[in-house]
């Protein structure tokens, strides 16, 4: 390859790695409730998604329990 097509798939790979950040924080603010409809900086998007995962894994053990719970009652 010549210099300049080295430097164009450079160019080329550079850009679609940007677009996939972009499409992954368009993504999780599609996702996350708190970032709907709202025009949030990166760390914001990726602090609110961290504290929505980790609501989410609350919620999920949470609800684990009342079901065992629930089959504890059932037998």
């Amino acid at each position: 390859l010549t210099e300049e097509e080295k430097r164009n798939n450079h160019i080329a790979s550079e850009q679609k790695r940007r677009s996939m950040i972009r499409s992954g924080f368009k993504d999780l603010t599609e996702i996350v409730p708190t970032l709907k409809n709202i025009n949030n900086s990166k760390s914001t998007v990726l602090f609110k998604a961290v504290d929505y995962i980790k609501y989410l894994d609350k919620r999920n053990r949470n609800l684990r329990e009342k079901i065992k719970n629930l089959e504890v009652r059932v037998e």
